[in-house]
């Protein structure tokens, strides 16, 4: 029995083309991932909030809380993940998951405010991979990441008044 050499060829292309991944692939998906950089978060966060408001903590999800007497308050951190985790949560049927829809600005992006005085989360248009997106969409989304940052609070930078925040 004779095999005709193309017959060998083509399984072995097809078995080395999916077995093998490109490392410059990768590097690329990554480049064009919809995830933000914590510098980038930051940047938006900053011209999202009127800076009359210097006291405030950003997590890693977008959300923030903004602090009206934060020098009263002897650790800032601690009370900042306190009201994280008790407003942060979303829970079926609760106050958690009632939204409005902030339009920027001074930047690309909205605020989804909701539960919880002083906490708002930032959502960029890239988050929602829809041209134009309308608010339920995007503030399931800014609930979504609420929820996240709740769940497990992780603070990237707490801005305080007469502190050189850069």
């Amino acid at each position: 029995m004779k095999i005709k050499p193309f017959k060998i060829i083509l399984p072995l292309l097809t078995f080395f083309s999916l077995g093998c991944k490109n490392p410059e692939k990768k590097k690329i998906d990554n480049q064009e991932s919809n995830e933000m950089t914590e510098a980038d978060l930051l940047h938006h966060v900053r011209l999202a909030i009127n800076p009359k408001f210097q006291d405030w903590v950003l997590f890693e999800n977008g959300t923030y809380i903004i602090f009206d007497n934060a020098d009263t308050i002897p650790d800032l951190e601690s009370e900042a993940i306190k009201l994280m985790k008790e407003f942060g949560p979303v829970h079926a049927g609760g106050p958690a998951g009632d939204f409005s829809v902030i339009h920027l600005k001074e930047t690309e992006g909205w605020i989804v405010s909701g539960h919880g005085y002083g906490m708002y989360t930032y959502v960029n248009p890239n988050e929602l991979g829809s041209e134009k997106p309308d608010d339920v969409k995007i503030g399931l989304e800014g609930r979504s990441k609420r929820n996240a940052d709740g769940q497990n609070p992780v603070i990237i930078h707490i801005n305080r008044k007469g502190i050189n925040n850069d």
